[in-house]
């Protein structure tokens, strides 16, 4: 059975997400505990497992009451832990995890903190990239460089085009009117956009095939041009753009 994936609304704009097999239940970042038991509650469904992707407190702030009320061990990566709610399993990228019978890639997507982490499960093609790659976006660099998060991008843009990008926020507005101002003639861009505002689709989960049409940190070799920056190497134009979006 293929695994099921429900996504959950969490305090202003964050989102977290369930994933249902036949082995059970895993959650993937836990923002507030309510709106997770309650849906856990909903489907009559227990929790496995919590995996965590960075320490920001708009992640976490959920593990210990839903740890206390369904017993679900922690995972989260080995060079976080320091920060992180009190782990049962440490992982780095590279190494081996498996999940509801499925392999688990850990990947390094440090920039926006260092140490921040996704999990790729290439069987059911889901991607969780919370605050590094997002819809439209990508995470503003609290801790790491440009270089750094250029290539956690980078990382993350090689995996398959199928892949369903499953970001942390909604920030489709802001993200949204950035990218327009750099990208005006993307009709890509504008349809998503349209869609997304007819909620005709939602903002995130959304596949990496379009976040590579739509989304400006994807397209720095088509905006280098209208930058100015024909020459620059990719990571130098990501750059820019971070820089422009901060400021935007």
């Amino acid at each position: 059975m293929p695994l099921e994936l429900v996504t959950l609304r969490c305090l202003k704009d964050n989102y977290a997400y369930l994933l249902h097999g036949e082995e059970g239940t895993v959650l993937i970042d836990a923002p507030e505990p309510m709106p997770i038991l309650r849906e856990l509650a909903a489907r009559d469904w227990g929790l496995s497992a919590i995996l965590l992707t960075h320490h920001h407190s708009d992640h976490v702030d959920g593990v210990a009451e839903i740890v206390a009320g369904t017993g679900a061990m922690v995972i989260g990566a080995a060079a976080d832990a320091h920060r992180l709610p009190p782990l049962d399993l440490r992982v780095a990228p590279g190494e081996p995890l498996e999940v509801l019978g499925e392999p688990v890639e850990i990947i390094d997507v440090s920039g926006h903190t260092v140490g921040h982490v996704a999990f790729h499960l290439p069987q059911s093609g889901f991607a969780f990239t919370a605050d590094s790659l997002m819809a439209l976006g990508c995470g503003r660099l609290f801790e790491g460089t440009p270089q750094m998060m250029w290539a956690s991008l980078s990382r993350l843009n090689a995996l398959p085009p199928e892949t369903l990008i499953c970001s942390g926020h909604d920030y489709c507005a802001g993200n949204g009117a950035f990218a327009l101002s750099v990208d005006p003639d993307n009709q890509a861009l504008r349809d998503r956009l349209g869609a997304v505002q007819m909620k005709e689709q939602p903002c995130a989960p959304a596949p990496l095939s379009l976040e590579r049409e739509t989304n400006p940190f994807l397209r720095v070799s088509h905006l280098r041009a209208s930058l100015g920056m024909e020459d620059a190497p990719d990571a130098e134009v990501f750059a820019r753009l971070r820089a422009m979006k901060d400021s935007f």
